[in-house]
Order: structure tokens, then C-alpha cells, then sequence
């Protein structure tokens, strides 16, 4: 996320300090905090961490709905505010993923890390008053959570974090990074300087913004690319740094996993892929057959599950019948439907065949936050950020922000999975199979399974794009 001076103006006198915002998403992920003045914010405690922004946001109705409200079952082992936090995070994943989707065409690739756009956001709110926090906590519904929780939001991320971060084991990457470049010239505030790093991981790193804006660019391309392996790059376009920035927040994700269960190459074959206006294209179509978890819902939707080796984290791929539009599945998709369905999965005897593909794709966070409610963050007259620099300023507002994600799909699995794919061929003649066959347009999770959290997600309408 970058702040950059965007209020050129002479005639006024004084000089508008612009957000630009820069949200990545790398292949597969979460993020994660690894440092705080505790030693380890896994395992702080609140009072440990004096989280006190210079805005706080309270909403007397909330809390009288909360009173009133019914009691919620929460997964085992799981703190009541993560919990809430994650399905506040999910809330907004689908409400931002519908709008994205109303701005493109059926025939259209969609990949995002919501999570991703969540932390960078919340990094943001740490320093936001009046009626920007507001809408912050609306449009990120981060309203919908309790009191308790809300006050204490961003030690709740940090732990959210810490809880996906530690899926990772020695069969998949998950790594996540943050990090805050702030012009040299300028002193931050150190209230703001501290809970980002101590919550959120985002070191400040000095840049020489208004001499060298260019170079400062690549630097944090750099450093972006290194974060991901290479997948993400070119984030911050060409003269989108010049002398008036301020700070770019950066959060990146990266996940690769092997899959439980292995697709072997020596059963791709290219076969046509349907797309939504009526053409069709040739895909390597990856097959195998074996138990999954999965269910055919509404009106002949079929669910799947494929976990990648762990089975902390999955791939969930919903694929309406081929009378169905996609696009109507996605107007009814909400996180209780999802939830609902995700709870009705069962083990059956599954032949799967799914596209190998790679999916890329970048768009502007800012107008689709603002078709969201999120208006006065981006406005120079009405944002109110007096907590980032310091002497508590008043002037900061976001001029911009940009999303990019990756995605690649193959059969790689588990390195003991080869001697699987014999057995597998020789149930391929199974009278009793249930046939799961994506070769048509289909909606894609990646998800903490616990607690359902949305890391990735997207929607397969084209695999065979280059």
C-alpha cells in the first residue's frame, strides 16, 4: 500500500500526503507475524501487547445486538475471536469477489487473495480515524465481530496468522511477509511503526522516494518478487512512485502444497474445455480416481475436496451441471451456503478429472472498495489517517490500490503417490463411481479447513489462457 503526495495543487497552501495502496497475493498462502517486543506473538497474550491505535471503533447497537444474540458453536480449539475474525474475513471475501465478478465477463479468469487485501487493509486501519475507521470496519465487516474482538483486532490477526502459518509442514511452502517503505525525509509515528511490526511483521525500511523514485520502485518490485519465488512481478507500475510519496505497506502470500493424493501426467490427456459463451478450447484434462470428500448440493452442483498432504489446508472446487450458469451459482454463493455444503461432504469412490492451468490476475482494489462503501479513504478532503505519521498529521489519504495473484494447478502430489496411480487404474471400472469432470467453468477455494478460512479463491472460465 503506498502513500504518495497526490494534492499538487499551489494554490493551497499546504500539501495532501497520498496513500497509494499495493496489495499482493502470491501463489497459494497466508500471512504470518513473526516478531514482537514479547519475543513471540504466537503466544502473547493481550496485555502482553498494548495494542492502542489512535482510533478505536464502537457501535452501542452492535453491542446490544450481541447481547442479544444467539450462542454460536465454535470449532475445537479454536479462540472465540479468531473464530469471529475469520468469518468476518470470509464475509468479505464473497461480498468483494461478487462485485470483481460483476466487473468482468463470464468468459473471464478470477484469482484473489482476499486474506491477502484484509491484512494489508487492517494494516491501514491502525492509523485511521472518524469516519474512514468507520467505513473500514464496515466494508471489511469488520462490524460484524465483537466489541471485545474489535478492540483488540489486530492482535487477533496476528494470531489468525500465526495459526494458518503453522499448516506448513515439510510437504508444502507457506510463507507470508510484510513490510512498510517509508521516504527517508519523514518521521512515522511510533505507535504506528510498532504494532505493525509487532502484529503484523511489517518492518520499516527507509527509501529515497523523492530523489530517486525509480529506483525506490524496483527496490520494492524486488523485494515483492523475492517474496513469491518470482511468481509476482511489475506490481507497481512505472511512475506510480514519484517525489510526493510518503509509504508503501506491502503484504505478500505464498503457498505451494503437494497434493494427498497425486495426479499422474501419464493419465493427462487433452480433451475440450466448455466455456461459458458457448466455444470450446483443447486442456490437458488430469485424471484419477480414489475417495474424496464430496457431495452433489442444489440443483446437481457438485462439491469436491482435494487436500493437499497435511489435510490442513484444501483445494474446494464447486462446478454447477452443465445446465447451470456459473454466474448463477456465484449471485447465490454466500459463506453460511458454503459452510452448509462443506459440512454435508462425504467419502465416495470419485473419478476425477480436473484442467491443468495457471491463472494470473490484477485489478484495482480501490474501485471495487469503493463500489463497496469505502469512499472517504481515498478522498484528499475526507480521509482521516492521523496515525502514521507522526505529529499525528491529517493530510495522508490512499490514491490507489493494486491486487495481483497467481495460481498454478498440475498433478504434483506426494513423492510415495506413483505406486497409488497402478491401484487407482485398476478401480477405474467401478460400476458404483461418481464421476467429477471439470471441463467446464467452476469456482476454486483454498482454505484453512478448521476454520474455513478463505485464503485464495477464484473462478476457472478459461484454462487454456497463456
Amino acid at each position: 500500500m503506498m502513500f504518495s503526495n497526490g494534492e499538487r495543487t499551489e494554490a493551497a497552501g499546504t500539501r495532501k500526503l497520498c496513500l497509494l495502496s499495493l496489495f499482493l497475493a502470491g501463489v497459494w498462502a497466508c500471512a504470518a507475524s513473526r516478531w514482537s517486543p514479547v519475543g513471540d506473538i504466537c503466544t502473547a497474550k493481550p496485555r502482553d501487547i498494548p495494542v492502542n491505535p489512535v482510533c478505536v471503533y464502537s457501535s452501542p447497537e452492535k453491542k446490544a445486538a450481541e447481547e442479544a444474540g444467539p450462542e454460536q458453536k465454535i470449532p475445537e480449539a479454536t479462540n472465540r475471536r479468531v473464530w469471529e475474525l475469520s468469518k468476518a474475513n470470509s464475509q468479505f471475501a464473497f461480498t468483494l469477489y461478487k462485485h470483481l465478478a460483476d466487473s468482468k465477463n463470464d468468459n473471464d479468469n478470477i484469482f484473489l487473495s482476499p486474506l491477502s487485501i484484509s491484512t494489508a487493509f487492517a494494516m491501514t486501519k491502525l492509523g485511521a480515524c472518524d469516519n474512514t475507521l468507520k467505513q473500514l470496519m464496515e466494508v471489511f465487516k469488520f462490524d460484524t465481530i465483537s466489541e471485545k474482538t474489535s478492540n483488540q483486532i489486530h492482535f487477533f490477526f496476528a494470531k489468525l496468522n500465526c495459526r494458518l502459518y503453522r499448516k506448513a509442514n515439510k510437504s508444502s511452502e507457506l510463507v507470508a511477509a510484510n513490510r512498510l517503505f517509508g521516504d527517508k525525509s519523514l518521521t512515522f509515528n511510533e505507535t504506528y511503526q510498532d504494532l505493525s511490526e509487532a502484529v503484523y511483521g511489517a518492518k520499516l525500511q527507509p527509501l529515497d522516494f523523492k530523489e530517486n523514485a525509480e529506483q525506490s520502485r524496483m527496490t520494492i518490485n524486488n523485494w515483492i518478487a523475492n517474496k513469491t519465488e518470482g511468481r509476482i512481478t511489475d506490481v507497481i507500475p512505472q511512475d506510480a512512485i514519484n517525489e510526493f510519496t510518503v509509504l508503501v505497506l506491502v503484504n505478500t502470500i505464498y503457498f505451494k502444497g503437494l497434493w494427498k493424493s497425486k495426479f499422474s501426467p501419464a493419465n493427462t490427456r487433452n480433451e475440450l474445455f466448455y466455456k461459458a459463451n458457448g466455444e470450446s478450447s483443447s486442456v490437458s484434462l488430469m485424471y484419477q480416481e480414489g475417495k474424496f470428500r464430496f457431495r452433489r448440493v442444489a440443483e446437481g452442483t457438485q462439491v469436491l475436496e482435494l487436500p493437499f498432504k497435511g489435510e490442513d489446508i484444501t483445494m474446494v472446487l464447486i462446478l454447477p451441471r452443465p445446465e447451470k450458469s456459473l454466474a448463477k451459482v456465484e449471485q447465490e454463493l454466500t459463506p453460511e451456503v458454503l459452510q452448509e455444503w462443506l459440512d454435508e461432504l462425504e467419502e465416495t469412490m470419485l473419478v476425477v478429472y480436473m484442467p491443468r492451468f495457471r491463472l494470473e490476475d490484477r485489478f484495482s482494489v480501490k474501485e471495487r472498495l469503493q463500489d463497496m462503501g469505502l469512499v472517504d479513504l481515498f478522498s484528499p478532503e475526507k480521509a482521516k489517517l492521523p496515525g502514521i505519521v507522526a505529529e499525528g498529521r491529517n493530510d495522508l489519504y490512499v490514491s490507489d490500490a493494486f491486487h495481483k495473484a497467481f495460481l498454478e494447478v498440475n498433478e504434483e502430489g506426494s513423492e510415495a503417490a506413483a505406486s497409488t496411480t497402478i491401484g487407482i487404474a485398476g478401480r477405474s471400472l467401478n460400476p458404483h463411481r461418481v464421476t467429477f469432470k471439470a471441463n467446464r467453468p467452476f469456482l476454486v477455494f483454498i482454505r484453512e479447513v478448521a476454520l474455513n478460512t478463505i485464503i485464495f479463491m477464484g473462478r476457472v472460465a478459461n484454462p487454456d489462457v497463456k
